[in-house]
């Protein structure tokens, strides 16, 4: 029955894809868009129920869903890397967004406190006994909105957060998440072009250079540049899965992106690699397979409000308020739209989302810099969050 669930995970994307070519309205929404919510449906009724955790697996098999997200974000950062001209005068922008992405979650973390410290300390779970307190939580949020679901885990055992506070954590975060990305999506990104500085005709330039020169879909010429693309890119992954394996646990996933990402910005370099213009659409057919399936794993029915009301209002306050304040700085700064859309996403979503917006906003150029500022993230998270928790408890 599984297979039967990856085949629509792999061929949805084609139906979809070929929908938004003959239907225009289909189209002004977006493959992704379009995507994301069939799967919000498949998962949210009971249309996956094989895929629920409540179906027995052999131990250490993971589900489709698992692997295939797994599976489809290596893929897809090489193809598209390779045909990326990188370009010095955007380095200004990108450590702007960086500093000013890291400013205002740290910002937020501490008005988040205040604002709902007492209201945290004073709820049922630290009652319980767990040692939970608004302190540590700001700091768990702090590293997993710095880095990832990687850091939040380091920062549980660190501070001695129990594991039912974590959980609860766990769950608001993925589903607020989700909500935070589809609103980007939906019409964040075109508000926030509206209101930042925006090349946009340099940009759809940009990704749509060489569509002339490609071959005819599926032709012989098709097919050898594709296992050509395919091949190079499963040796980089190959790679960089064995490199990362060598070093402890916790930095596997960031030394694997790092590494990935930094081999597809060198093949980028090799002109008769960058002159096979379909790995674009290779890439992009990937991020669709994960878009679908990531969605699918959106469970709204783990939104327990009967946890704590004041811990889904601090984690709101830093998804949305961080974003909010990047913004106002970005202005001030004058960084382009693109680029904070991409730095928010790589902070509060971790970066294997950001090839996934990079194609929402159909600018692979900002790919480089959200892997980056996200591989920086999951470096200082655990220390930023560790740090800020010890800050907010002198205030307790």
């Amino acid at each position: 029955m599984e297979y039967l669930y990856l085949g629509i995970f792999l061929l949805a994307p084609a139906l979809v894809k070929w929908l938004c070519g003959k239907v225009s309205i289909l189209g002004k929404i977006g493959p992704i868009l379009l995507l994301y919510a069939l799967g919000i449906v498949m998962g949210n009724l009971s249309l996956l129920p094989f895929l629920s955790e409540s179906v027995a697996r052999p131990a250490g098999l993971p589900g489709i869903q698992d692997m295939v997200t797994s599976a489809m974000v290596p893929l897809a950062i090489p193809l598209m890397l390779f045909g990326c001209r990188f370009r010095r005068s955007e380095t200004r922008n990108q450590a702007l967004a960086l500093a000013t992405g890291l400013l205002a979650v740290i910002f937020t973390a501490i008005a988040g406190y205040f604002i709902f410290g007492k209201a945290i300390d004073s709820s049922s779970l630290v009652g319980a006994g767990n040692g939970t307190t608004a302190a540590k939580i700001g700091g768990m949020l702090t590293g997993v909105y710095t880095g990832g679901t990687v850091n939040l885990a380091s920062l549980q055992a660190m501070l001695g957060v129990g594991s039912e506070t974590y959980v609860l954590l766990n769950s608001y975060d993925m589903v607020i998440s989700f909500l935070f990305m589809m609103s980007l999506i939906a019409f964040g990104i075109r508000l926030l072009r509206r209101f930042l500085p925006y090349g946009d005709r340099e940009i759809a330039g940009e990704w749509s250079e060489g569509e002339e020169s490609k071959p005819r879909r599926f032709s012989a010429l098709w097919w050898k540049q594709a296992g050509i693309l395919l091949g190079i890119t499963l040796l980089m992954v190959g790679v960089s899965a064995g490199v990362a394996s060598l070093l402890p646990k916790e930095w596997f996933m960031t030394i694997f992106i790092l590494l990935l990402t930094s081999l597809g910005i060198v093949a980028s370099f090799v002109r008769k690699l960058r002159e096979m213009k379909i790995a674009d659409d290779l890439g992009m057919y990937c991020i669709y397979v994960f878009s679908i399936t990531v969605a699918s794993m959106a469970d709204f029915s783990a939104m327990d409000f009967s946890g704590s009301l004041s811990i889904l209002g601090y984690l709101c306050l830093m998804i949305f308020g961080s974003l909010f304040i990047q913004v106002l700085l970005a202005k001030l700064l004058k960084i382009d739209a693109d680029t904070v859309v991409i730095a928010s996403t790589a902070f509060i979503c971790s970066p294997p989302f950001v090839p996934m917006m990079a194609a929402a906003m159909k600018n692979r150029r900002v790919v480089v810099a959200g892997l980056s500022i996200g591989i920086i993230g999951y470096a200082v998270g655990t220390y930023l969050g560790f740090a800020l928790s010890r800050l907010l408890a002198l205030f307790s």
